[in-house]
């Protein structure tokens, strides 16, 4: 893991939790999409039809989303082409005329063949036309500075070869009762009416980022928590009590075998299981792929209930490190 990639790690815990979200400030949420054509990488820019300008597909955050789910809809929107985000590359803000301040967040997405394909987009009241461009020439027709700075940080993954990335997602279940409103087994808790909103405010998010496999402790409170995600995905879910808090507290989990096959497979997953256990399975995340440890590890296992951290790994080459961490929070 590089200085660049262990920092990136560290200070890519996106976005604010909602509580600490203000007025004062208007979010939105975009990605960088690109591409390879015939060897090259091309970047899609949109030439918006109101401000006469060429930007990155962008936009705001609509009432209950979390910012990963806006930036694919708003990708979407605005290019007709469905996309899942890789690693984040950066925020920008700047002040609107009305002089609040509007944060956006971006993510690096590739645009498959087959998405491509499936695009719809005509031009329209809002957009003129996409255009697919190198990143030279998308330095020089990007109408603001603020976009050029994200425009050099994707270009600095580019150049550290690790831009093609897969998510395994850490996922802590939703509130489920406490230990003392519950007089059956500790498994068999169930979750309690906000964990139940929290879980079904998380599969937006959880989709955009492409997860696929869906991998959960064996604890009830923990499969009801994903359930929601593998009915829009239908998807089956995969129950084990290796990332159980039981067998953790039994000293009998096996964090190790199910962190390796998610990583060897390099396709996005998610794994649902408890606060005590996190910790855990961030660690075995590092030493599967040879990562330097560090606070921003401890920072991503710290999560509240319904919260996951995404953790992007390189899909040419898992064994050089996490390229990134961000930590997701639901609104509910």
């Amino acid at each position: 893991m590089t200085v660049g990639q262990e920092q990136s790690a560290r200070a890519a815990r996106t976005p604010p939790p909602a509580s600490k979200w203000t007025d004062k400030a208007v979010y939105a949420a975009g990605a960088v999409v690109w591409r390879i054509v015939d060897g090259k990488l091309r970047i899609l820019l949109i030439h918006r039809t109101k401000y006469r300008d060429v930007t990155l597909p962008k936009g705001k955050v609509d009432p209950g989303e979390m910012l990963a789910e806006t930036a694919v809809r708003e990708v979407h929107e605005e290019t007709g082409i469905r996309v899942s985000l890789g690693v984040p590359v950066g925020v920008s803000r700047y002040h609107l005329a009305s002089q609040k301040q509007k944060v956006v967040h971006y993510w690096a997405a590739e645009a498959t063949d087959d998405a491509i394909r499936e695009s719809t987009f005509v031009p329209n009241r809002e957009i003129a036309a996409v255009e697919w461009v190198s990143a030279k020439k998308a330095r020089e027709r990007l109408s603001y500075p603020v976009d050029l700075e994200i425009l050099d940080f994707f270009t600095n993954l580019v150049e550290d070869g690790v831009l093609r990335t897969f998510p395994v997602i850490a996922l802590r279940h939703a509130k489920a009762l406490s230990r003392s409103e519950w007089d059956g087994a500790d498994a068999a808790r169930p979750l309690t009416e906000r964990g139940r909103k929290q879980a079904a405010s998380i599969v937006g998010p959880l989709r955009a980022f492409g997860a696929r496999k869906i991998v959960t402790s064996d604890a009830v409170r923990c499969i009801e928590t994903v359930r929601p995600l593998a009915t829009a995905l239908d998807r089956k879910i995969v129950k084990t009590e290796k990332i159980s808090q039981d067998a953790w507290e039994d000293g009998t989990s096996d964090l190790r075998t199910v962190v390796g096959r998610r990583v060897r497979s390099g396709k996005p997953a998610v794994l649902c299981s408890h606060g005590p256990v996190l910790p855990g399975l961030l660690a075995e995340i590092a030493l599967a792929t040879g990562t330097i440890q560090g606070s921003y590890l401890s920072s991503a296992a710290d999560l509240d209930p319904g919260a996951f951290s995404v953790v992007h790994l390189s899909a040419t080459n898992p064994g050089s490190g996490i390229i990134s961490i961000e930590t997701h929070i639901p609104k509910v």
